[in-house]
């Protein structure tokens, strides 16, 4: 489809605001796309950062109780 709206516009002499048109119609489509990845990612990093620090602070916290 965008093939032949290309093809129109540089026939029309209309081709940068026939692109201009179709930017921001994938624009709008792209935007609601990443918020909702962006939401569903941002739990899961928050539980995989949360595990790497628990795992780093487990041995430290081992070797202290057996300094003491």
């Amino acid at each position: 489809m965008d093939a032949v709206m290309i093809a129109v516009g540089e026939e029309t002499g209309g081709l940068d605001s026939l692109l201009d048109k179709i930017a921001d119609f994938y624009e709008d489509e792209v935007a609601p796309a990443v918020k909702a990845l962006t939401s569903i990612i941002e739990p899961i990093m928050i539980v995989v950062v949360d595990i790497i620090v628990i795992s780093m602070y487990m041995p430290i916290s081992k070797v202290d109780d057996q300094i003491k």
